[in-house]
């Protein structure tokens, strides 16, 4: 199709509603029960489960290309380009625009107080396979801590711009199943750890800053950038690629699932079609084992500690 091409297609239609608005539109988003969204300029849009359904205008659909064409009434071509970032989506309403301006003008990063001693965090992430060196190097950098939320002690991640200023912090709850942006996060900036050669050329990106923990367990030998995107939004990829041009290759080890995989492929068609990001290679890599790079980093714990308990009986049994 002129002004595309079919793979710039194919990676538009994979991009979801939720996904869309979330990273070009956030000030569209109104949350209107656990799960479930309503847009500002239209109230009767409602996003739930990966679809939506306009009820005012009696259909409905999965992709924000859809919504896009048939909802906002672009232009396929510039729909497709509006998705692929290749173009801006015109704001709906210069009120919308509005609206995007101040919040981002008043937007403070609001991160809970530490605690003095991190035992709950230490042994939490331990409890996750990681290690005790590793732990201390995210918490020496400032990227990593132990906090309190409504009461409950939570390990609380950290992402800060190129100035070392925490722009982003993310929640995970120790006691309880908990996840959760701490409020006025910018989605740019995400969790990140520093290779030993602040130019090297690589970059490995997760979804979550436990599973670019664990790839640093799992090949503690590979001196890259580690970057966590605190879900399947790109923002935080293109912001790390903009800052830093040297990057050459990208590693995307998203979750091996569905919404994890369609988000893979369409960050690297992205790649390969936006002329800025044209030098960079950009691979697949999900886990060889399990849904995440922490499930593996489990399974490989569990098999070294079984293949000690073996060696120790064998050793045992000789000794005999």
């Amino acid at each position: 199709m002129p002004g595309v091409s079919t793979e710039q297609i194919a990676a538009a239609r994979d991009v979801d509603l939720l996904t869309y608005l979330q990273e070009r539109e956030p000030h569209e988003l109104v949350r209107s029960a656990p799960g479930e969204y309503r847009t500002a300029t239209h109230g009767s849009l409602v996003i739930s489960k990966g679809a939506w359904y306009w009820h005012r205008g009696g259909f409905g659909g999965y992709s924000a290309l859809d919504f896009l064409v048939k909802v906002r009434g672009m232009d396929f071509v510039e729909a497709v380009e509006a998705v692929c970032g290749i173009r801006a989506s015109p704001a709906p309403s210069s009120l919308a625009v509005k609206k995007e301006s101040s919040a981002k003008e008043q937007r403070v990063l609001m991160l809970p107080p530490p605690v003095k001693y991190p035992s709950r965090a230490l042994a939490y992430l331990q409890d996750r396979g990681i290690r005790a060196d590793v732990i201390k190097r995210c918490m020496d950098a400032g990227v990593l801590y132990e906090g309190r939320y409504d009461g409950e002690p939570v390990c609380v991640f950290v992402g800060k711009d190129e100035f070392g200023k925490a722009r982003f912090g993310c929640m995970r709850g120790i006691n309880r199943d908990m996840k959760r942006d701490c409020s006025g996060s910018d989605k740019k900036f995400g969790f990140w750890l520093s290779p030993h050669d602040p130019a090297s050329g690589v970059l490995a990106a997760f979804e979550s800053p436990i599973d670019a923990i664990s790839h640093s367990c799992l090949f503690p030998d590979w001196d890259g950038h580690r970057l966590s995107f605190g879900g399947t939004s790109h923002a935080a990829l293109i912001s790390f690629l903009e800052r830093n041009p040297q990057i050459k290759h990208v590693s995307l080890c998203l979750d091996d699932d569905g919404a994890g995989q369609i988000a893979a492929r369409r960050i690297r068609t992205l790649l390969k079609t936006e002329g800025r990001f044209s030098h960079i290679t950009a691979t697949i890599d999900p886990p060889a084992q399990g849904k995440d790079y922490n499930e593996l980093l489990l399974h490989t714990v569990r098999q070294e500690r079984e293949q000690r308990q073996a060696g120790h009986r064998k050793d045992a049994g000789l000794s005999l």
